[in-house]
């Protein structure tokens, strides 16, 4: 089974790697090629490999965690500090304020179309909310991107997705706690001490390891294969000390990379952001083909007519209608806002929290096929719109600027 796995997977990742310029200019994205090959070689087709029960949630588990750890890294490199650091408003109004308010939506979601109870439809909401980084990538990176998008739009994207997926940890810590109907009060102090952590912990892991960067490179002591795998490594000691002392991995992992972008100078930023990003863009392919493997078809069946009612319901009134009515706070004309409130993807963030709360005997099967559901159809729908999309925005931005 490892073998067919690997030589799948590889092979992909070789066509993948062959085509990269050509597949951003198609309405495909590659986690959507990843998920289609796992479900061609899981029960539900060739019936190759499989995902036990016991072993789904784990082996899912970890492997989003160190997927979403690669891409905030990559994201916390993507644009130079001055840059963010312009936008500081509209990014905070994004991560957390409009965070906090599509958690709420997709929570009433939850308990209407789902008919959970509140602490499950809590949950539930919380893990669905935080926008994802690595389908954010294959939308917002990349030279099409870079030439049809505003740097604007671009950045507010990225960072919100990288940002609002350690934030949004807070909010599903809460609901396991109510759903095992524990002491709100006790869980609150520990997902706070847990964010405490990881601002400390990420911010002086990574200020540190860029000051080392400056003064080896001063002194001539790193050669330079050493130097481009700096921030793989950064990434995996921000994820081992963060588990060691308890604190917001992913949150830690994008201090850190935030931190070490500050601390270094424009020509590492640009020569670390570029092989994180080309990491990034074929690491996070076995996570994908891992959860096509583990798609939950009967249960899917089972939910009827509340499984699509809920996706669509998710897709379409979680993120748009707040991102327009937000335009003007965020600095953005109506169809930059509607651009951004779309594209607002839901996957290996959420299918982290899910299977966590999984683990931890918070969430039921039910609850794990309706946010299965979402997860797949959003990396279908933002994957196969993405590309039309963004070429739709350059054609009227290059109309109206000839119009003005």
């Amino acid at each position: 089974m490892l073998d067919a796995y690997l030589a799948a997977l590889g092979g992909l990742a070789l066509v993948l790697g062959l085509a990269s310029r050509k597949l951003r200019e198609l309405p495909v994205s590659e986690p959507l090629m990843a998920l289609a090959l796992g479900v061609l070689l899981g029960p539900a087709v060739l019936g190759v490999l499989e995902l036990p029960g016991t072993d789904r949630d784990a082996t899912l588990a970890i492997g989003a965690r160190v997927a979403l750890a690669l891409s905030v890294m990559a994201v916390a490199l993507r644009f130079p500090i001055s840059e963010i650091r312009s936008r500081l408003g509209p990014v905070v109004l994004l991560t957390v304020v409009a965070m906090l308010a599509m958690a709420a939506i997709t929570t009433g979601l939850s308990a209407l179309l789902l008919g959970l109870p509140a602490a499950g439809a809590w949950l539930l909401g919380a893990a669905l909310a935080p926008t994802d980084p690595v389908l954010s990538s294959s939308i917002v990176s990349g030279d099409p991107a870079e030439r049809d998008l505003p740097l604007r739009l671009r950045l507010l994207i990225s960072i919100e997705s990288a940002a609002n997926d350690g934030l949004a940890a807070p909010l599903v810590t809460l609901g396991v706690v109510a759903v095992h109907a524990r002491s709100l009060w006790q869980g609150a102090g520990g997902a706070l001490a847990a964010l405490l952590g990881a601002a400390v912990a990420g911010g002086v892991l990574g200020h540190a390891a860029g000051r080392l960067v400056e003064v080896s490179e001063r002194h001539r002591d790193i050669e330079h294969s050493a130097f481009l795998a700096l921030t793989l490594s950064l990434t995996a000691l921000v994820l081992g000390v963060s588990h060691l002392v308890h604190a917001d991995a992913v949150l830690a992992v994008f201090v850190a990379g935030l931190a070490y972008n500050h601390a270094i100078t424009r020509a590492e930023r640009s020569e670390e952001w570029e092989v994180q990003e080309a990491i990034n863009r074929f690491l996070v392919l076995p996570v994908f083909t891992l959860f096509g493997v583990a798609l939950p078809w009967g249960a899917w069946a089972d939910l009827g007519w509340r499984g699509p009612a809920f996706v669509v319901a998710v897709l379409l009134l979680r993120r748009l209608p707040l991102a327009l009515a937000l335009g003007r706070p965020l600095g953005l004309r109506t169809e930059e806002a509607a651009f951004l409130g779309w594209f607002g993807p839901i996957g290996v963030a959420a299918l982290l929290y899910l299977t966590e709360s999984t683990l931890e005997g918070a969430l039921t099967e039910p609850m794990w096929a309706a946010g299965s559901l979402v997860i797949v159809a959003s990396v279908v729908v933002h994957g196969v719109t993405a590309t039309p999309a963004r070429r739709r925005y350059a054609r009227r931005h290059r109309e109206d600027a000839r119009g003005s």
